[in-house]
């Protein structure tokens, strides 16, 4: 088994919600969104973003606005809705657990956390 594969895989389990807790805040356009994963390492590109996020809104998680731009093309601004808001908190406490549960497997010893 190739440890990049796996690597690959656990950032792909955890990508959603960390796009849902990038625009959590505030709203952002595609770019923006890359940039802050980009900012914590999680290296994301934008043929893994767009359909993630066209999926996301499909599933009525998020929703977008178009906002002129004085440096270009119109931009897409990404919004977490109230259904998006609910999911994040239900799946960040889901994350929290399962993080609790692998540090107590893996680390027993520290286990305070």
């Amino acid at each position: 088994m190739k440890l990049d594969n796996t690597k690959a895989q656990m950032r792909k389990g955890v990508l959603e919600l960390c796009i849902l807790s990038s625009i959590s805040k505030e709203r952002k356009y595609a770019t923006e969104i890359l940039n802050h994963l980009k900012s914590a390492e999680l290296i994301v590109v934008e043929g893994t973003l767009y359909p993630l996020l066209a999926r996301l809104r499909s599933a009525g998680l998020v929703s977008y606005e178009w906002e002129e731009s004085i440096s270009g093309p119109p931009r897409k601004y990404y919004i977490l809705t109230k259904k998006g808001s609910l999911f994040l908190e239900e799946l960040t406490r889901s994350w929290n657990e399962l993080h609790k549960s692998v540090k107590n497997l893996t680390h027993p010893k520290s286990n305070k956390s």
